[in-house]
């Protein structure tokens, strides 16, 4: 009802545990609460926050221009919402080892289950546009040396991301995520990988899960969730997909109220009240509600 059943040290406890057994987890993207109990009800394994989505939300391009403040914050009502673990875009933990080892911190008190850091030069950019720049290895070890010394609860999942696959290759790719292993990550998230034998070699090189990124429109083609799985990716991301089917849908309807002067001819693509309702769970508020002030006055 009014948050998750859950406690974050059980969602952490779990993520690990479907992460040992070998399946294939899939993780959509949220851009509110509301969309993270829809991503619950339909059954993934998890939910992802987005540092675009998180942007785009604000009205802001996906330049490291959010703060790590907005992130928790955002971080923490989605996590409240659901019994799925919560995997949160942490940028680059938004400054010097220092800053992330407080990022670490202030994301675990939101009560996600994983985060990722990246190695790029900060404020970051997104990972699907030209012109990124990375940090060198040195750097990139001590932001993870930073995070996993920061974190309270060892079950925390340190996701490390390198985008520095689109700068030096594949090859350079492959040293940076090993040396990123070493310095204590859980996970690697190769970003912007350009082919299916591109993840099946980092695959073959890591003996850690590995994270593939399906966003649309980006440098990476996407591959099917069973292609994945067969090369041994452990978890899949959708970030931006539940935001961009929405919008589509909205602009859609401004541009239908404007020509028919109502939304009457998209009824049928709306959710309905009933539908809201259910996922909103009215019905246990109400019997809450009734439970408590259940009481007649004496007179």
């Amino acid at each position: 009802m009014l948050h998750s059943t859950l406690s974050p040290a059980e969602k952490r406890s779990r993520l690990r545990a479907r992460l040992a057994s070998g399946q294939l987890l899939l993780l959509p993207g949220a851009f509110n609460p509301l969309s993270a109990k829809l991503i619950e009800r339909h059954a993934f394994d998890g939910v992802y926050v987005s540092g675009a989505v998180l942007s785009a939300d604000l009205g802001l391009p996906d330049i490291g221009l959010t703060t790590l403040t907005e992130v928790a914050s955002r971080s923490a009502q989605i996590a409240r919402v659901t019994d799925l673990p919560v995997l949160v875009d942490a940028d680059t933990g938004f400054g010097e080892p220092m800053n992330v080892a407080r990022t670490v911190q202030v994301l675990e008190d939101a009560g996600v289950a994983a985060l990722h850091l990246e190695d790029q030069v900060n404020p970051k950019r997104c990972g699907h546009l030209d012109g990124k720049q990375v940090v060198d290895e040195a750097t990139s070890r001590r932001r993870i040396l930073a995070a996993v010394a920061a974190r309270r609860d060892p079950n925390l999942l340190i996701v490390a991301r390198t985008d520095i696959r689109a700068i030096e290759g594949l090859d350079s790719a492959v040293d940076r995520a090993k040396a990123m292993v070493d310095a204590g990550a859980d996970a690697i998230f190769p970003e912007a990988l350009l082919s299916l034998e591109e993840f099946a070699a980092m695959r073959a090189a890591l003996d850690v899960p590995i994270v593939a990124n399906m966003t649309e429109f980006g440098k990476s083609d996407l591959f099917t969730t069973a292609q994945l799985r067969d090369i041994g990716i452990n978890i899949v991301i959708f970030p931006v997909s539940l935001l961009r089917l929405a919008m589509g849908v909205s602009e859609q309807a401004l541009v239908t109220l404007k020509a028919e002067g109502s939304l009457t001819s998209m009824l049928d693509q709306m959710q309905t009240r009933a539908d809201l309702y259910e996922l909103l769970e009215y019905e246990a508020y109400t019997e809450y509600d009734a439970t408590i002030f259940n009481f007649d006055l004496e007179r």
